[in-house]
Order: structure tokens, then sequence, then C-alpha cells
């Protein structure tokens, strides 16, 4: 149930809401001019290299590629705002269309319609909410153990289900029943091949573990002065070294955690240093920020065996059973990947996702890969992503008073204060100077 404060807010959005979803500029104020949601998450610098990168694979012009960043970034700062406003009747939202300019919010609640549809979005009334989706996930794969049968189980707010990747379909049944819920709540599909991490003992421009194995850098991170990347965790355990592409001496795993997750960070010695980018076949892509992607939306990989490839965002919060065991959490993408390119990075735009995991096919037949979210891997270990920011390291809560601080990682829904003000969060991200509360209406609504 929409609640009246809410309504106030989706009515205070629509206007500008409506119009960028369109692809026309927003309404002018009194007030001061505020950053788009799509100059906040820096999309004017996603990179020729992405960019042609996405042209090749989702088959559109540089023009339509940057429009869809445009697009996705605006979607997201909407499908916040109206995460908050819905408040528990939220189920899910994505963007849709050949520029992602059509974005689709779900609520257990027909009276909710009318304010969704004022913000410019399509309103989806569902069964089941997100709430119900996420806790009935959890109850499969606490049932599930080493399901090998039934090894991909995920959220899709699209089909308002837990859908279940199955070898057998007596096996998603017996899942099912093991777990206690009801079986309304899922949908089962046939799996076609089981996924795997992304690793192997073959050479390239990576980096090594104890001199043998190779994985993929994700993203430059530092943790106070010192400098290292995040990466995969089935790439390597904690005292682990590594050599450079250059098979140079570089650092060893700090942390490492799988299963259950697939993180990891490596901390370098002082001849390697941290930069804001992630390396293409023929320039640097920036990095600008973290800023979570929508079911939907673009993303593209970069790894060391077959460098860059594009495709959607399927669905987050998907569980995977390898070999080795259950990973949780993770992201579903339409993006190829193979051996070698674990450990790389996941980005959408500018803006840093994850870090690869595994999946299954290749990228000559096409395949599904999976990715950590960069977030979680950067609140668990204490980490700051390097990023363009002339200043994106951790910084003292209360600037200009109040509990939001730079180098905080924020889940969507969060709570700070800033200025004297209270601020809900309205997309996951990683704190940052110039990303203030007060500065950032894409990422941060005052309450």
């Amino acid at each position: 149930m929409l609640h009246r404060h809410a309504k106030a807010a989706c009515a205070a959005l629509a206007a500008a809401g409506a119009l960028v979803l369109a692809g026309l500029p927003g309404t002018a104020t009194a007030q001061a001019v505020q950053p788009t949601a799509a100059e906040t998450l820096g999309v004017a610098k996603s990179s020729p290299e992405l960019l042609r990168a996405m042209q090749r694979d989702l088959g559109v012009t540089e023009a339509q590629a940057r429009a869809r960043l445009t697009n996705e970034a605006t979607a997201g700062a909407v499908a916040g705002r109206l995460r908050n406003a819905l408040g528990a009747d939220f189920a899910g939202a994505w963007v849709h269309g050949g520029d992602s300019g059509k974005l689709s919010v779900a609520t257990t609640d027909a009276s909710d319609t009318a304010a969704i549809e004022a913000t410019g979005a399509r309103a989806v009334v569902v069964r089941h909410t997100l709430r119900q989706l996420d806790g009935a996930l959890a109850k499969l794969d606490k049932a599930a153990a080493d399901a090998v049968d039934v090894p991909v189980r995920y959220v899709d707010v699209r089909t308002n289900t837990v859908t279940l990747q199955a070898v057998r379909p007596a096996a998603a049944k017996a899942l099912v029943t093991a777990a206690g819920i009801d079986p309304s709540l899922v949908r089962t599909e046939k799996a076609a091949q089981s996924p795997r991490p992304l690793y192997d003992l073959r050479g390239g421009d990576a980096y090594y573990m104890n001199g043998s194995g190779r994985c993929s850098i994700g993203f430059p991170v530092t943790k106070g002065t010192q400098q290292g990347f995040a990466t995969a965790g089935h790439c390597g355990r904690p005292g682990t070294t590594t050599t450079g592409f250059n098979q140079v001496a570089q650092g060893s795993f700090q942390a490492s955690t799988f299963p259950g997750r697939d993180t990891a960070w490596v901390a370098t010695n002082t001849n390697w240093t941290a930069t804001p980018y992630v390396k293409g076949s023929s320039g640097n892509v920036q990095v600008a920020g973290s800023t979570q992607a929508a079911v939907g939306a673009s993303v593209c990989r970069s790894g060391s065996t077959t460098g860059w490839h594009c495709g959607t965002i399927q669905q987050h919060n998907t569980s995977v059973t390898y070999p080795e065991g259950t990973i949780t959490g993770v992201t579903r993408t339409s993006v190829c990947a193979e051996p070698g390119d674990s450990g790389g990075s996941f980005i959408s735009g500018s803006q840093a996702q994850g870090v690869t995991s595994g999946g299954s096919g290749n990228c000559s037949s096409g395949g599904t890969t999976y990715y950590q979210p960069i977030n979680p891997l950067l609140q668990g270990y204490g980490l700051t992503l390097k990023t363009t920011s002339d200043d994106p390291g951790p910084g003292e809560p209360g600037e200009p008073g109040g509990t939001w601080a730079a180098g905080t990682v924020y889940a969507a829904g969060a709570q700070v204060t800033y200025g004297g003000a209270t601020y809900r969060c309205l997309q996951g991200h990683q704190a940052q100077v110039g990303w203030e509360p007060s500065n950032v209406p894409a990422l941060w609504e005052r309450v």
C-alpha cells in the first residue's frame, strides 16, 4: 500500500521522471540545478572501448549505446524512489526496450498503480512481494546444500517467481518440498549446462597464483595506504602469492571466501599502483563509482582470456552450485566468458558492478556468466574502490554534520543524516567525496 507521504514523493518525481524516461530533458526549478542521474554516474565517462563492445554484442549504434546508459541511470533512480515509497508492497523493477527507455515496477497492491505510472514507469500488479521471493530463495538455499542437480536458483522479478534451473525436474520438485515453501513461488527450467568457475592453467595477460593458475584482476582498491585489487575467491586462499601479467612478483591474497561467496582481495607490493581503470584491448576504461545497475541494464565484462564482451543483467540475488559448493548473492548475466576470465571486471557505463565468478557456455556459441557484486565485497573487507574521483577514500562521518561518510557502502533503503537532514539511499553504492546526499538526487532522497 502506498502511504500518503509516499504518494506525495511520487507526485514530486512524476514531472521529471516521465520526461527523462521518454528521453527528454526534465523541468527546471527555482532551486539550484542538481546533477542528473547520468551526470552523477558518469555516463559521459563511458570509454570508447566499452561503447564499441556494446555495439558489437548488443547490436546497437554508438548513439543507441549512450542512450541506453543514460536511460538506465535515470531508471535506477526512479526505481529506487519507488522502492522506498512502496515499502513492503514492492516486488521488483526492471528496464527494457531497445534503448532501455522503459521501466517496469511491480507491486502487490493495485492501488499503487497510479503513483507508479505518474513517474513514467509501467505498473505491474503481482502476487508475491520481493521480500517473500527473497525469503523463499533463502529457504531453498538452506535445503539445497550441494544440489548439483539444481545448480542455479534466482529471484526473477519479471516473472515474480524463484526460478530453479534443474538437470532433472524431479530434483527441483524434491528441493521445493524439502524447503517447505509454497510451490506457486517457484518456476522450473531445464538446465542446459552446469556452471563452473572460470580459471585455468594457461598463460596470458593476467595474474598468476603461486606461479601456475591464472585469473583476472577485478578492480583496483585501497585499504588505508595499502594498494591492491578485488578478485574472485576461488582464485586463491589467504597467503597465495601472485605474479603479474609480466610474471613479476605482485602480492598475495589477504582474504578469500569460497564457496558461500566468491570474494577475495590481493595486497600488492610497492611496484604496483592502483589506478581507476579497467584494462581494454586498446585503452583504459574509467571507473567512476559502484552504483548497482538495474535488472535489464547493459553490462560489460573484461577478462584476460576473451577481452571485452557485453550483455544485460538478467537477475540479481542468484544462487549457483558449482562442483566445489554453492555461492549465493551473485548476479546472472547474458554475457559470455571462458576459463581464465575469473575475477575480471563487470562494469555498466563507468560504474563497477562486480567480479567474474563462473558460468556456462563460451564466447563462440554464447553463454551465461555470474558475477559477485562489488559493493558487498568492498564492505566485507573494508576496501575502497579506486575511482576517478579526486578523493574517493574513507572520510569522517558528519561532513558537515551527520552520519554519512565517504568510503562507506550503502544499500538501497539505508538512512543517514547529513547537514541537519535525513536521507534514504535509492541505489546501492560506495560513497565518495562529491556524492554527498544533498548533491546527488539520483542516489539519495530527503526523508
